[in-house]
């Protein structure tokens, strides 16, 4: 039973958003966590249901390849439209399989890329070069595809969060991906409310102007949903 209070914001009538935070290759807390969502949705049928994932589904977890073959094949949700945002996470990894930048595979690595190429069974041996035509193809365009923005009514839906006094529509796919101060520490009106992950926190951060819900589940934290719905929220944890 998912317990309600105050939301920053009020959605419309009939639209429920669940967003869940950082995955970071924990594929059994992820199921999990859609098991759970399939769930709420059948026990409280709503006339319009959005399932957005915040980014980060890859590295320092074990199962970052199952967890992108899972989205890929369209998890067990009942909802009628499922956005995937990109992290950081993918962003640096992208970079290091494009091979345009020859500090970026070292930079990955570094960050847990080691372990999303393992869950290829990919060894840190092999050399960069050959990273692509290692991982599925279908998996690569899947991560290039991925949006960096998501916006339903009140709510932004972005990985890390915003650059403050920088309207939305000129925000930096650089912040969007990556800030964290001044955005964490701002108490100003966006000109939406951010809904976000990339900050690992021990319990989710509801403030007028945020709501955070990355809370380490690769660390030893749970797996975090926010449900949104009319003028309330609440969460989900697997």
């Amino acid at each position: 039973m998912i317990e309600f209070s105050a939301a920053p914001a009020t959605l419309p009538h009939g639209v429920r958003v669940y967003a869940i935070g950082d995955i970071h290759g924990c594929m059994d807390r992820l199921v999990a966590m859609h098991e759970m969502i399939a769930e709420d949705i059948a026990a409280r049928p709503v006339e319009h249901t959005t399932l957005i994932h915040l980014g980060d589904y890859v590295d320092r977890g074990a199962d970052s390849a199952q967890v992108i073959d899972w989205l890929i094949n369209q998890p067990p949700v009942p909802a009628d439209a499922t956005i995937n945002l990109m992290g950081n996470h993918e962003h640096m990894m992208l970079s290091a399989v494009a091979g345009a930048d020859k500090d970026a595979p070292g930079l990955w690595l570094t960050n847990g890329g080691a372990d999303s190429l393992l869950s290829w069974g990919i060894s840190r041996t092999v050399p960069p070069a050959e990273w692509a035509s290692r991982i599925p193809r279908q998996h690569l365009i899947f991560l290039r595809d991925l949006v960096v923005s998501h916006r339903i009514g009140p709510y932004l839906f972005v990985h890390a969060g915003v650059r403050p006094g920088v309207p939305l529509a000129q925000q930096t796919r650089q912040d969007l991906l990556w800030i964290r101060e001044p955005f964490l520490s701002s108490r100003s009106d966006h000109g939406a409310v951010i809904v976000h992950g990339h900050t690992p926190k021990r319990e989710p951060i509801v403030l007028p102007n945020r709501i955070a819900i990355d809370t380490g589940a690769v660390l030893g934290g749970s797996l975090t949903c926010v449900v949104l719905e009319r003028d309330t929220l609440g969460f989900l944890q697997s």
